[in-house]
């Protein structure tokens, strides 16, 4: 393909190709690890399946925010989540319209996955990820395609004179007919590929149209999520790619810019796909850990008498709040002054539920005491 061509001016575009052979080993690891983190929670019961999926959904959630530079209040998503599975974490936080807006989106493309995926739905989420009808201080054009009154979309990057085009996406004016035919293959009621497959190429195919003026990764992570949710059978979210993906934010970009100024085999970016796929899995075991020791502390606990800050700050505790404990920070989160924080503490030091930790500092901070066995 000549330089400066992209995917999409391809003669051959959409017909995507791929070497299954080279894929059919990553496919069978993401497979097993998703049998495996499903084996795992067949286990337990449904209030700490809830538990797992209220982490892995709010990960989600400010992941695919963070991925756009833009960070959400964990508490607030967590609370905004919380809500709607119908999931009692507590005293719930204050929400807005906004996070309010990229929970509702993720929540219907994974709890509605075997819906199918239509124009009106894609102008929900468009919708619910810009409440305002604003990105910023911009007006954009909510629940509509974009126009390209203003010129081509370009993914650019680079100070104004300075700048690198990373990427320019299809005419405005091809988008209808580009968006049928997308929507029609994500519908398909027997599909060819292997479901996994599916969810790569269904990421790649709708970030390449870049059909909104702006939330368009967004939008791609969740139309993933549902490709993935129809994979594994199940309604609830157990890892968050998204969140992998944040943890790789230049390897993404970085085969992403390539897969679109190549040819249309797409092995490569399938192959990235499946890998970042397998390691959200294996990281998702890691936050079933943190829930299931949440779960025996409190059971543990349970007949150790506590006021509500105490049991609100070993609730975030135990959620791995960044940071250390320290009294300041359960002034903070207890929203009380520090004589009480230290009272609070001093009290769970005396019924060994905290402890002081090792490490040194100018500061003493405090760690929750493992259960005894």
């Amino acid at each position: 393909m000549n330089d400066g061509e992209y995917i999409w001016q391809s003669p051959q575009w959409p017909d995507w190709q791929y070497d299954l052979a080279a894929l059919a080993g990553p496919l069978a690891a993401v497979s097993r690890a998703q049998g495996l983190l499903l084996g795992r929670l067949a286990d337990v019961g449904m209030a700490l399946q809830d538990e797992a999926s209220l982490a892995a959904l709010t990960e989600d959630v400010v992941q695919t925010s963070a991925i756009e530079g833009e960070t959400l209040n964990v508490a607030s998503v967590r609370s905004s989540v919380a809500r709607r599975l119908g999931v009692d974490i507590g005293a719930l936080a204050p929400t807005d319209r906004h996070v309010d807006g990229i929970v509702d989106m993720i929540l219907d493309a994974t709890s509605n996955a075997m819906s199918p995926l239509s124009v009106e739905r894609l102008f929900g989420w468009h919708a619910a990820l810009f409440p305002t009808g604003y990105s910023g201080i911009s007006s954009i054009s909510v629940g509509n395609w974009r126009d390209d009154t203003t010129g081509p979309m370009q993914v650019v990057s680079g100070s104004i004179g300075r700048e690198k085009v990373h990427f320019e996406a299809p005419p405005a004016n091809r988008l209808s007919a580009e968006m049928t035919r997308l929507l029609v293959w994500l519908n398909e009621s027997t599909p060819t590929e292997p479901a996994l497959v599916r969810a790569g190429l269904g990421h790649l195919w709708f970030v390449t149209l870049h059909p909104f003026d702006d939330g368009n990764g967004r939008i791609a992570r969740a139309m993933g999520d549902l490709l993935l949710t129809r994979a594994d059978g199940s309604q609830q979210r157990f890892y968050s790619l998204s969140a992998q993906i944040q943890r790789e934010r230049k390897t993404y970009y970085d085969i992403l810019e390539r897969t679109q100024k190549g040819d249309m085999d797409v092995t490569q970016w399938l192959a990235w796909f499946l890998a970042t796929l397998l390691k959200a899995i294996e990281h998702a075991h890691g936050v079933l850990d943190q829930v299931f020791t949440k779960a025996k502390f409190w059971q543990h606990a349970a007949t150790i008498p506590m006021n509500e800050r105490q049991i609100k700050v070993l609730n975030r505790l135990l959620d791995g709040f960044e940071g250390k404990l320290t009294t300041s920070k359960w002034a903070s989160l207890a929203k009380c002054s520090q004589d009480t924080a230290l009272r609070d503490i001093t009290d769970l030091l005396q019924l060994s539920v905290l402890q002081k930790a090792n490490a040194g500092g100018r500061s003493t901070h405090y760690e929750i005491c493992s259960p005894r066995n």
